[in-house]
């Protein structure tokens, strides 16, 4: 193990080739945090987590899956799957979906996702409570290379979602409304968080489910 790795502060991008980000991550104290590589640089997060966060994590997780059933469209999501470009990148966003036809592309198995082999997600998600700025900034650009779909972001202090089309050419733009799941406006998901922060979830997906059917 290198240096690197047993001085190695969680929550923040450092500098490290690939080979130490991979020893990095398969340290045993470092088995339940989320590892990401980017441009030569590795970030290790934490593995605690708010209340808040958990709570957006979950309602969240609920709320597009429900939207895509009644709305009739397939859907196959993954939490905290962890995707690899070898040699190259790494992230492992808080949730993520394959949509639609792609839905039967999502990956089985216990190994890490190759992204060589396998094809990126059409959402990505990120709960941010603590790393808002980093996953507007270099997460952005992380999954901006790994060409996902759509990249959400939702930001556990407010709450609010920061929803981004991923262009293929490169770049993304701002959206209020997902490309991917048509009719599902980010306003109507916050409206949602809003609501799991006064009520029991159970309530909050009965009314949630009254708006999506109206």
């Amino acid at each position: 193990m290198s240096n690197l790795s047993t001085k190695l502060l969680t929550d923040t991008w450092v500098v490290a080739s690939w080979n130490e980000f991979i020893q990095t991550i398969e340290n045993p104290a470092y088995q339940k945090a989320k590892g990401y590589y980017y441009n030569g640089k590795m970030r290790i997060e934490g593995i605690i987590v708010s209340p808040n966060h958990a709570k957006d994590h979950a309602i969240i997780a609920v709320a597009v899956p429900l939207f895509a059933a009644i709305k009739n469209i397939p859907l196959n999501g993954l939490d905290n799957c962890s995707y690899r470009k070898p040699g190259v990148l790494e992230c492992q966003p808080d949730i993520s979906y394959y949509i639609g036809d792609r839905s039967q592309l999502a990956p089985t198995g216990s190994a890490i996702v190759n992204l060589d082999v396998t094809p990126p997600p059409d959402i990505a998600i990120e709960i941010a409570d603590t790393s808002l700025s980093d996953d507007k900034g270099e997460k952005r650009l992380l999954y901006e290379e790994v060409k996902v779909g759509e990249y959400w972001i939702v930001d556990v202090q407010k709450p609010e979602i920061f929803a981004f089309e991923i262009i293929p050419t490169g770049g993304s733009r701002r959206i209020t409304q997902s490309q991917r799941l048509p009719g599902l406006e980010m306003s109507l998901l916050e409206e949602t968080l809003r609501h799991s922060r006064q009520m029991p979830h159970s309530q909050v997906i009965a009314w949630l489910l009254t708006q999506i059917q109206s």
